[in-house]
């Protein structure tokens, strides 16, 4: 079963087990996928995870460029990097910087366009965002923003702890943002609206489309 959903990358071998757990279920045991998770691509070293994020997006291009379609991503392009750079391992800015800047040279033929959401009070979206979750989903996001990384490295605790790393994230987005040279829009969804961020959206759309 793992052998034939195995993909060899050099002396990586890449495998996804998460969508195996969810397509077989009991058959796919839970020690299994435990010792699996620990060598996620997300858990791997900032510098193996830089590297191996690259190949697959030189993949990705090298097929969507030949692909008469649109490709749309959630999180991968400025989130995932972030989270793992700064939230996870506290890396330096530079070096975080410098992973989302090779992202956008390697699709930059493809003529991407990001979408970039925001609120205009992130700590009453998280705060929303508490109540509205599972009491383990708040601890383990709690945690995960605080006990590694940049928050444990600025002594950030609780829930408090975890709204300043999110600033400090946001910050580092917008920094991010304003750099990168592709279309690029900003969409404001405060007030939860979604008829008005649907008519939001897709005026933006047709703006970058005709430019």
């Amino acid at each position: 079963m793992l052998l034939k959903r195995v993909l060899k990358k050099g002396s990586n071998y890449l495998l996804p087990y998460s969508k195996m757990k969810n397509e077989f279920g009991d058959q796919f045991s839970d020690e299994l996928f435990n010792a699996i998770f620990e060598n996620d691509i997300y858990e791997l070293p900032f510098d193996k995870n830089v590297e191996l994020i690259a190949d697959k997006w030189n993949d990705f291009a090298e097929i969507a460029l030949e692909d008469n379609k649109v490709y749309i991503f959630e999180c991968c392009f400025i989130q995932n990097p972030l989270t793992i750079g700064m939230i996870k391992y506290g890396e330096q800015k530079e070096k975080i910087i410098n992973y989302v800047m090779k992202v956008a040279k390697i699709i930059e033929n493809l003529n991407p366009m990001l979408l970039y959401v925001e609120q205009d009070n992130l700590e009453f979206s998280f705060r929303k965002a508490l109540k509205e979750r599972t009491p383990e989903w708040s601890t383990g996001i709690i945690d995960y923003y605080t006990n590694q990384g940049y928050g444990k490295e600025h002594n950030h605790s609780g829930v408090e702890g975890a709204i300043k790393v999110l600033e400090a994230r946001r910050n580092l987005e917008l920094e991010i943002f304003d750099m990168l040279k592709m279309k690029k829009e900003k969409i404001n969804n405060t007030k939860y609206e979604i008829d008005s961020y649907r008519s939001m959206l897709k005026d933006k759309l047709t703006i970058q489309m005709v430019k």
